[in-house]
């Protein structure tokens, strides 16, 4: 069933005024968009890191509008329009990509979130791609769950009818973001889903690696799913 935005004054479980603004904005900016949203499986509560593929730019708007999470997102992002205001407003945590200074101190901050209960979203992949397959997981981001002892959730999305629009929402060659933006402003309607998949419990899994490489599995398993 289709997800109408909600009620910004509405709470839901332990999520504030401020929280609940978040979610509904971007459910709003999905909304405006054209995409209309189908949620399958319920987002953990409390300190959780969820992971997601990554397709384009709207996938941070699509996860907030179901769950707030702090997302781990390129430096860049705070300067484009409306987006990086959101993703501001959503505890953010920016980094520098290449800098492995950078790197340490978004986990030391992802742990130190998670501990305190609250969630965190990453993109595993560390990238947008085409949108026709999801990339290799880097491991080296799932040290905070480990470290912070909370379980990881991995979230599918899937853009389309049975995610056949993936390539559509997805940068295309040389495309920046307010092209994208503007493009996707002109698409028509369509169907955008996200699937919470089944959570990895701390300490079930031996190993960082290993919980990338059973994160991955579970979204591209949902991803091929009729």
């Amino acid at each position: 069933m289709p997800i109408a935005p909600p009620l910004v004054g509405i709470r839901r479980g332990d999520e504030s005024l401020g929280d609940c603004a978040v979610r509904y904005w971007s459910s709003g900016l999905m909304w405006i968009f054209g995409f209309r949203l189908r949620r399958f499986g319920t987002p953990l509560p409390g300190g959780t890191l969820f992971v997601a593929n990554h397709v384009s730019w709207i996938d941070i708007e699509t996860l907030h509008s179901q769950r707030m999470m702090g997302f781990v997102a390129k430096q860049e992002i705070a300067g484009w329009p409306l987006v990086g205001w959101l993703a501001s407003r959503g505890q953010s945590i920016f980094h520098h990509r290449g800098s492995s200074d950078s790197l340490t101190g978004v986990l030391e901050q992802m742990i130190v979130r998670l501990r305190e209960g609250k969630s965190v979203g990453v993109f595993p992949e560390g990238r947008t791609r085409n949108g026709e397959a999801v990339g290799p997981f880097h491991a080296r981001i799932f040290v905070a769950a480990v470290e912070a002892q909370v379980p990881v959730q991995p979230v599918a999305l899937r853009y389309g009818h049975r995610g056949n629009a993936q390539t559509v929402v997805a940068f295309a060659p040389r495309e920046h973001f307010m092209g994208n933006f503007l493009r996707l402003l002109g698409e028509r309607p369509r169907i955008a889903e996200v699937h919470f998949l089944a959570p990895i419990p701390p300490g079930d899994v031996d190993g960082r690696r290993r919980i990338a490489e059973l994160a991955r599995e579970r979204i591209v398993a949902a991803m091929e799913q009729p």
